[in-house]
């Protein structure tokens, strides 16, 4: 069963505390880090992992695809998608 974005985008707002930011707020496109999007940084990106780990039992395996899969709010759900058991 796939995760939609709208429930994702709300489990992000919660899990990392972003306060004044709506589900409407955030675009699919939109980067996770730097001064684009929703300007995460790095501890927001441990945060992050151990957020996807514990609501979907997803775990990111190869730090080598890290750039890839955080470039934005939608690699992410695809990535979570792919590998939710």
């Amino acid at each position: 069963m796939a995760i939609a974005s709208n429930e994702f985008k709300q489990v992000l707002i919660d899990g990392l505390k972003l306060e004044d930011i709506s589900v409407e707020d955030i675009n699919d496109s939109d980067a996770l880090f730097g001064d684009e999007g929703l300007g995460l940084d790095s501890v927001d990106s441990i945060e992050l992992v151990l957020i996807i780990e514990k609501e979907y039992g997803v775990k990111i395996q190869n730090p080598e695809l890290y750039n890839e899969i955080f470039s934005s709010v939608e690699n992410l759900l695809k990535y979570i998608n792919e590998n939710l058991k």
